[in-house]
């Protein structure tokens, strides 16, 4: 128990970081909020048995030291512009530079260099809190200094690495990432005109994502073709999965369909039709690979030849269907959130 008792300080420590840095009312504290978060993310991801993690730990840390010294220098700017009213030109450009540091330290295109070579070092778990929870705080720092069109620029970039960055991969956690990226390009347009759009998006994308790893970590796949050579003795835990992949890429009727309506709605009534036909697009080519993998799992050298419905509840099935029937609940509740919105 003590052997694990750290994890439980780190784990309150990111949380609070995050929380520090998006409560926070000056620029020197949300600074502070977002070192506290990375010196407490680093120790959960890093372990000296597995060389992977130790790497994708230090690729991590030299990221975001470096976003955060050069945050720590916009915020320097910000102080000296205020007290010698420099030029609102200079303004505009540090606020193009905060921005740009907040989409490094998420990994938004094109600042996703290190993105998916440090989520392949990662386990599932560690993945879900780097493409989840470390997102929240950047993002709402990015929604204090808002320039439009670098935006737009960022969130046109986000959409197509993500979308085409996925279609070459075998390694499911960099498909995963690339995903993430493309995924990022939405709840960044919707940040645009919405955050309690954006937050409604982040709520349901944090949901779709917590199953599909959990599912993926309890069966222990991490690789392509690992979904149909050791992968999924029951044809019904096929299904669920293939059902939560498609819901993720956006598919109606699935559950994750309906904040992409909400977005594409939106944006529309904004007169944004170029860049949601672009979204559409590249979210198409997003919903090919989940696709792919799942095409692999269901036709691809399977052990049982017959089509069959029948579920033995063994210690293993047991979880996965735990994974099922919380994410039936958690579907049911925001379904009726979207109506009560």
């Amino acid at each position: 128990m003590f052997k694990f008792s750290f994890k439980f300080l780190f784990f309150f420590t990111l949380f609070f970081g995050t929380m520090v840095s998006i409560s926070s009312l000056s620029w020197l504290s949300i600074w502070m909020g977002l070192e506290i978060n990375l010196l407490s993310f680093i120790p959960l991801i890093n372990n000296k048995k597995n060389i992977f993690l130790s790497e994708s730990s230090i690729k991590y840390f030299l990221v975001q030291a470096m976003a955060s010294a050069i945050f720590l220098f916009s915020i320097i700017l910000f102080f000296l512009m205020e007290n010698f009213e420099m030029s609102k030109n200079l303004n505009m450009y540090v606020n193009i530079l905060i921005s740009s540091l907040m989409m490094l330290k998420m990994g938004a295109a094109p600042f996703h260099f290190w993105f998916p070579s440090v989520s392949e070092g990662l386990n599932w778990m560690n993945n879900f809190f780097l493409m989840t929870w470390q997102k929240i705080a950047p993002m709402i720092i990015t929604s204090y200094c808002l320039n439009f069109n670098f935006l737009i620029f960022i969130i046109f970039c986000s959409t197509m690495v993500g979308g085409i960055g996925g279609l070459n991969q075998t390694s499911i956690r960099k498909l995963m990432a690339f995903s993430s990226i493309n995924h990022m390009g939405w709840m960044l347009s919707s940040m645009m005109f919405n955050e309690n759009l954006w937050l409604m998006y982040f709520l349901f994308y944090f949901l779709l994502l917590l199953n599909i790893f959990l599912f993926l970590n309890i069966n222990n796949i991490y690789y392509i073709n690992q979904t149909f050579i050791s992968m999924f003795s029951n044809k019904f835990m096929k299904i669920i999965f293939f059902l939560l992949l498609l819901s993720l890429g956006g598919l109606p009727p699935f559950l994750g369909f309906f904040p992409k309506w909400m977005m594409m709605e939106l944006l529309i009534s904004n007169n944004m039709f170029i860049l949601v036909f672009f979204m559409i697009m590249f979210s198409l080519i997003t919903l090919f690979f989940y696709i792919r993998l799942t095409y692999s799992a269901f036709l691809l050298n399977s052990k049982k030849m017959n089509w069959t419905f029948k579920i033995y509840l063994n210690n293993k099935n047991k979880k996965s269907f735990l994974i099922f029937t919380i994410f039936m609940n958690f579907s049911l509740i925001l379904i009726n959130l979207i109506f009560l919105f």
